[in-house]
C-alpha cells in the first residue's frame, strides 16, 4: 500500500492586515469633506458673506463718512469695515464643523471609521486637521478679497487703509486663523452633543448670541465678559483699533485657542469612553 501524497499548501496571496495610520485617516478624512454637497454650500455661503458684506458695509459707512462726528472720524477703522462680513461667515464655518463629525453619528457611520482606525483619537485629530487646513485656505481667500474689494468702495469717499499699514496685514491674516480656530470647536462640539441641531445651536451661542446678551449686563460684569469671552477675545486678532476693555490681538488669539483646548480636550476623552 503506498502512501498518499500531500500536495504542499499554496502561498497565501492575501495581503498582510495593517493597521491604519493617521496618514490614511488623512486621505479619507479629506474624501469625506470634499464629497458631501454640505461641504460647497458651507463655504460657498462663508465667501459671499465674508465678502459681500464687507463691500456693503464698507461701501455704506464710507459713504457716511463726510456727515460723521468728529469722534467718528477719530475711530475710523476702514480694515473692520472690510472684515466685518467675517464675523457673520463664522456661521458657515460652524455648520460645517458639527455637520462634519455629527452626521456620522446619525447615521450611524461612525462605526465604520472607528473600526477602520481603532485609535479614535486618531479620527477626530485627521477630522480637525483637515477641516483647520481647508477653512484656513478658504478664510484667507475670503479675507484678503473682501480687504481688497472694502478698500476699492472706500477709497475716494473716505481714508482707506494699506496691507503696509500697521496692523493692517495681520488683521487680515488673522480672520483666517480665527475662522480655524472656531472649525477646530465645532468639529469639537459635534463630538461633545452627537446631534446636529444641538451642536448647531451650541455653537451660535457661544459665537453670537452669548457676546450679545452680554452687552445688556452692568459694566462691573460686561467689562470682563467682553474682554475674555473666547470668541471675542480672539476676535482682537482681526482689528486695527482696540477699544477699551479688550485684550490686545494675540494674547485675545491666544484665550480663544486656550478655550478650544480644553473644548476639544474633554471631546478626545468623551470619544474615547462612549459607545459609537
Amino acid at each position: 500500500m503506498t502512501g498518499a501524497t500531500i500536495a504542499p499548501a499554496a502561498p497565501d496571496h492575501r495581503p498582510a492586515f495593517r493597521p491604519a495610520t493617521f496618514a490614511d485617516a488623512l486621505r479619507s478624512e479629506w474624501t469625506k469633506l470634499r464629497s458631501v454637497r454640505s461641504t460647497f454650500w458651507a463655504l460657498t455661503v462663508t465667501v459671499v458673506l465674508g465678502v459681500g458684506l464687507g463691500a456693503a458695509i464698507s461701501a455704506a459707512a464710507a459713504h457716511g463718512y463726510a456727515k460723521s462726528g468728529v469722534s467718528g472720524k477719530l475711530s475710523w477703522d476702514p480694515t473692520a469695515n472690510s472684515l466685518s462680513g467675517i464675523a457673520i461667515a463664522q456661521l458657515g464655518i460652524a455648520v460645517l464643523g458639527v455637520l462634519y463629525i455629527s452626521s456620522e453619528y446619525s447615521s450611524g457611520m461612525i462605526r465604520a471609521s472607528l473600526i477602520a482606525v481603532p485609535k479614535r483619537g486618531r479620527v477626530l485629530a485627521a477630522k480637525s486637521l483637515v477641516l483647520a487646513a481647508v477653512t484656513f485656505v478658504v478664510g484667507e481667500a475670503t479675507s484678503f478679497t473682501a480687504f481688497f474689494a472694502g478698500q476699492a468702495l472706500t477709497g475716494g469717499h473716505a481714508p482707506h487703509a494699506a496691507l503696509g499699514d500697521p496692523g493692517v496685514a495681520r488683521a487680515v491674516v488673522g480672520a483666517g486663523l480665527v475662522l480655524a480656530a472656531l472649525a477646530v470647536l465645532s468639529v469639537a462640539a459635534g463630538t461633545l452633543l452627537r446631534h446636529p441641531a444641538a451642536a448647531i445651536a451650541a455653537m451660535m451661542a457661544v459665537t453670537l448670541v452669548l457676546p450679545l446678551i452680554a452687552q445688556a449686563l452692568p459694566d462691573s460684569w460686561r467689562n470682563p465678559v467682553t474682554e475674555f469671552w473666547p470668541t471675542a477675545a480672539g476676535g482682537q486678532l482681526t482689528t486695527v483699533y482696540h477699544s477699551a476693555h479688550t485684550l490686545q490681538p494675540w494674547p485675545g488669539f491666544g484665550v480663544l485657542c486656550l478655550f478650544v483646548a480644553i473644548v476639544y480636550a474633554i471631546a478626545w476623552t468623551l470619544l474615547d469612553r462612549r459607545d459609537a
